[in-house]
């Protein structure tokens, strides 16, 4: 069944019927979730230092770069949960109910994992480390946290928000897909083309040149000795010497 899209609402805190801009509900979505968030996904990616001895020297402040992509993708993130609700919520409202289209599914879906993504944000864990404020750089009995551990909570606290944030980007790219199949905008249409295959050609620019690094080593070092690199490369240590 077709859905007709309403071109004008009433409200009931107004007397006179508004007319809908359905074109500045794609907008502002196509800018949250194929401008705002790409890019913060992109920086954090293939933003961070390479790897020292002990990654981010201490004292550094959360605006300078070694700390800046995580600092730019914590605030773009948040704006993105704020303006996606707001539209989202609009739209509904404007639209006198929950639609039932493919397209209102799909954006729903988009919706809620986004915000799950700011959720589970709060459940990541201590940071600790060599540049940990509370601990002794010259006491590695004072580095523990949940990250420089590597503990199970922040095992998995990686292992969903990273994976539930490229979903979330997947069924963003369907609910836009389907917003333009009800409300057709051929520059958007063009401008959700471009922006797709310029991300591609630019994460396999920067993964090709290397500047991918690994998220533990980049912000607390190479060093043997840190605990989430002896789980890793112990072994490979230890067997350096063996010969075949």
């Amino acid at each position: 069944m077709r859905y007709e899209i309403p071109t004008e609402a009433r409200l009931p805190f107004l007397a006179e019927p508004v007319a809908i801009h359905w074109g500045n509900h794609a907008l502002v979505m196509f800018g949250i979730w194929f401008v705002l968030v790409p890019v913060s996904v992109m920086l954090l990616r293939f933003g961070k230092i390479p790897p020292s001895t002990y990654g981010i020297p201490r004292g550094t402040s959360k605006w300078a770069w070694p700390e800046l992509p995580w600092t730019l993708h914590k605030y773009a993130l948040y704006t993105a949960i704020f303006l996606t609700l707001a539209g989202a919520g609009l739209s509904v409202l404007l639209s006198g109910g929950f639609s039932g289209t493919l397209h209102a599914w799909l954006g729903s879906a988009a919706v809620l994992l986004g915000a799950l993504q700011g959720l589970s944000a709060w459940f990541r864990g201590s940071h600790g480390g060599r540049k940990d404020p509370a601990a002794d750089p010259d006491d590695r009995a004072t580095w523990g946290g949940d990250h420089f551990d590597m503990a199970p909570r922040r095992w998995w606290f990686e292992a969903y928000h990273k994976t539930a944030g490229y979903f979330a980007l997947a069924l963003a790219l369907g609910a836009v897909a389907t917003g333009l199949s009800q409300f057709w905008m051929p520059v958007l249409a063009a401008a959700m083309f471009v922006v797709v295959l310029a991300a591609l050609g630019l994460a396999v620019l920067l993964q090709g040149r290397g500047h991918k690094h690994d998220t533990y080593r980049s912000a607390y070092g190479h060093h043997a000795e840190h605990p989430f690199n002896r789980r890793r490369y112990g072994r490979m240590l230890e067997e350096r010497g063996e010969k075949p």
